[in-house]
């Protein structure tokens, strides 16, 4: 009984274990499948995204070329207009000193997001007293504390060579940097956070109060990138670029009469009602060119 009994139970046992195999085989191919599918799903996300960054980069070519020029032009006077604030340090000539210095700040406060992407460029050449170590304090800021506050040049000539050579570093780096639309951007956003934090308030240029020319240089910065991105704006927000256009407009009308000659009137010539009403139209543009980035897609 135990042999004829013992038949079935191997056939049975047989049965179930070739099922089992069916049963794995199945469900291997059908995991086998669902990651083909996943890979697959994925790959055409990521060729998706790269075309879609593909296309963004070549969209904004010809802005961030028009950029790329803006500032190569904007560095090059930079250089040359310290050159001529530096000699006259060096020579001891205070007031030509003086009456150089803000003219030449304003070539370098309009590109001043391309100098901040390049390291320790920008604390070298603009950081005011406080803003790095004192052993570590040069620059124009530092130049400035002695024209106005020690009225000597005294003791600058180091300060002057470091200056100039830190200016024509940057004239070199800004050839090969990478320039996006991102940071094009980011920099006409960071411009006006500028003016906001420091020269509507008085506080850059402390010892000279030369501020408005800086504020003016930012505010130009700022426009110049808006000029270069508008019409690819228009075509995707045109109430945001109008917008954004008529605020440079009232900005730009609110600084005009503290004009002087060339440059600007000293910061301490301003009520408060005058910062009050520049600092107004400032929030006024900040806010609607702050949307820029994200309709842009960039």
């Amino acid at each position: 009984m135990k042999k004829i009994l013992a038949l079935p139970a191997v056939v049975l046992a047989t049965s179930v274990l070739l099922a089992a195999c069916g049963n794995n085989e199945t469900a291997s191919d059908k995991q086998a499948g669902t990651s083909a599918a996943q890979s697959e799903t994925q790959t055409s996300t990521e060729t998706a995204d790269a075309a879609d960054q593909e296309a963004t980069g070549s969209e904004y070519t010809t802005a961030v070329d028009g950029y790329r020029s803006f500032a190569i032009e904007q560095i090059d006077e930079f250089v040359k207009q310290t050159e001529k604030f530096t000699d006259a340090v060096k020579a001891g000539d205070l007031e030509t000193a003086k009456s150089l210095y803000a003219p030449a700040r304003m070539y370098y406060e309009r590109i001043e997001p391309v100098a901040e992407a390049l390291g320790d460029l920008d604390p070298n050449i603009d950081a005011r007293d406080g803003d790095v170590e004192a052993a570590d304090w040069r620059g124009f800021h530092r130049i400035e504390k002695a024209l106005w506050e020690d009225k000597t040049t005294e003791g600058m000539t180091e300060f002057a060579d470091t200056l100039l050579s830190d200016a024509k570093l940057l004239r070199a780096k800004v050839e090969t940097m990478d320039i996006d639309a991102s940071l094009m951007v980011t920099g006409a956003v960071e411009l006006l956070n500028e003016v906001s934090s420091s020269k509507v308030t008085g506080e850059e240029e402390r010892y000279s109060h030369t501020d408005l020319y800086d504020f003016a240089a930012n505010v130009e910065g700022a426009r110049e990138i808006y000029n270069l991105l508008k019409d690819d704006l228009a075509a995707k927000d045109k109430d945001l670029n109008q917008q954004i256009a008529e605020r440079f407009d009232a900005l730009e009308k609110e600084l005009a009469p503290f004009k002087d000659g060339d440059g600007y009137v000293s910061y301490e010539k301003l009520k408060d009602e005058d910062v009050r009403k520049l600092s107004q139209n400032l929030d006024a543009l900040a806010e609607p060119l702050s949307n820029m980035g994200q309709v842009l897609g960039v």
